[in-house]
């Protein structure tokens, strides 16, 4: 059994740095720029676009921050085509103008020197006085320099350079004769074939990726996107929430639905049986979002009875006395422990039934009867480790939502857990504690397996995971 453990551990290695692998690369490719939106909360500016031109410091300084302005992996496979630092500009949009222009032109270093033209003329832009004179044409000829960061067809950049020779003063006619030269010398120099000439750069262990597994190994999840705090102290002030009512749930769950189980079984066919089985497969039916619903409308306060507080109640006081603060917690705790409890209870107990119905009809069972042993000791002792398998496989099932928690519980509760961190997350595009989460889930899942398979071989000693000699 220990080999067997080891082995399992060990094959956790790749696993885990598969899901790694597939979590960093949907993070980096999901929608919005994290910096950006950052810039924007800090600012206070909520519905604009950060400016991060190429003279904005403050979204360079927090790239840099955020490891952004690292090569992605330990290395990458381009064409030609492709320059090895791209990675280091820091505007995701001119990064993608750069690249398409690259692939159609072919010579990275005349795009490169096409890109710090406009640069140097935007540079030299900024540093006009604007009068009642000619502040129209600086603000029109900053748009036009915008478009030309964003375009990469030739027609279109030729008319923009077009349209900025009509509006620019002769002062800084030199940057835009040095632009047009450039341009015209990509042109000129065009060799498309590159792209069909494979490239390997490495870059080595300083890459986001690395960074990434190190830092989560360490326990460092990243930035909150949402409120700039560290990720952790988010996760872990939500996982003790959710851990105590989970537990408390599956721990409930369990210690309930195996004796109903058992009972029913034993007893199938009574009327107390089919109470019993009809009230589970009601509970089983209704949607736990429905029932939370309803018993937060009638017995929370309102219109009708006031029971239990209201979902917002006043946190209990920090110099409450202990015995309050855990009655009070207790209290609070009911509702939402139902509505986290009946379904799992109900399945539970229905998956127990069928396993003793179909163990007492074995033939070691009838042996056991045979020998004159009491029906309880038959029952519990001989049927019940059989019976226990497909409630040990469920429990692997159930063991990573111990901390990935119920978002629709908790946020009818407005309990501070896991669930509503992940959802709050989610509406906010707050990606470092979305992809914890996930990193987390996937963790616990495969120690969920492993103490199942460990669980099937206490059970049942028939079940073997080393070769016997």
């Amino acid at each position: 059994m220990v080999k067997y453990i080891f082995k399992r551990i060990l094959f956790f290695i790749p696993t885990l740095i598969a899901i790694s692998l597939l979590t960093f690369f949907i993070s980096i490719n999901a929608p919005g720029d994290p910096v950006e939106i950052m810039l924007n909360r800090s600012n206070g500016s909520e519905g604009q676009n950060a400016k991060n031109s190429a003279g904005d410091k403050d979204y360079a300084a927090l790239r840099n921050k955020l490891g952004f302005d690292l090569p992605v992996f330990y290395f990458s496979l381009t064409d030609a085509t492709i320059s090895d630092t791209l990675y280091r500009i820091s505007n995701p949009s001119h990064r993608e103008t750069l690249k398409r222009l690259s692939n159609d032109f072919g010579i990275w270093e005349n795009v490169s020197e096409y890109y710090l033209s406009v640069q140097q003329l935007e540079l030299r832009l900024f540093s006009i006085a604007k009068t009642d004179h000619n502040a129209s044409r600086v603000s029109e000829t900053k748009n036009l320099i915008d478009e030309l960061y964003r375009n990469y067809e030739k027609s279109t950049i030729k008319n923009t350079l077009e349209k900025i020779s009509n509006q620019i003063s002769d002062t800084l006619e030199n940057e835009r004769n040095h632009l047009s030269d450039c341009f015209e010398r990509m042109i000129s120099e065009k060799n498309p074939y590159r792209k069909y000439i494979p490239v390997l750069h490495w870059f080595g262990f300083n890459n986001q990726y690395h960074h990434w597994v190190m830092n989560f190994i360490t326990g460092d999840f990243g930035i909150s996107y949402q409120d700039k705090r560290p990720v952790e102290n988010s996760l872990y002030d939500a996982l003790g929430k959710t851990l105590g009512i989970s537990l408390t749930s599956i721990l409930l769950a369990y210690c309930i639905a195996i004796p109903l189980g058992v009972h029913s079984s034993v007893k199938k066919g009574t009327r107390n049986e089919k109470t019993i089985s009809t009230t589970l497969f009601i509970l089983y039916s209704l949607p736990n979002f429905w029932i939370a619903t309803m018993l937060v409308v009638f017995l929370c306060g309102g219109d009708y009875l006031s029971w239990f507080p209201a979902p917002g109640s006043p946190a209990i006081p920090d110099d409450a006395p202990l015995w309050y603060k855990f009655s009070e917690g207790v209290y609070r705790l009911l509702l939402p422990l139902f509505c986290w409890t009946y379904g799992s209870l109900a399945f539970i107990s229905r998956q127990m039934r069928g396993g003793i119905l179909a163990s007492i009809t074995q033939d070691y069972i009838q042996t056991a009867r045979a020998k004159g042993l009491d029906e309880k000791q038959v029952i519990w002792k001989h049927a019940m480790k059989n019976s226990l398998l497909p409630l040990i496989t469920l429990f692997a099932s159930i063991f990573p939502l111990a901390i990935s928690g119920s978002f629709v519980i908790e946020t009818i509760f407005n309990i501070p857990g896991m669930g509503k961190l992940g959802l709050d997350a989610l509406y906010a595009r707050d990606y470092p504690i979305i992809f914890t989460v996930m990193m987390f889930t996937a963790i616990l899942t495969m120690l969920g397996n492993l103490v199942s398979d460990i669980l099937y071989a206490l059970v049942d000693p028939r079940i073997a995971y080393t070769k016997k000699s």
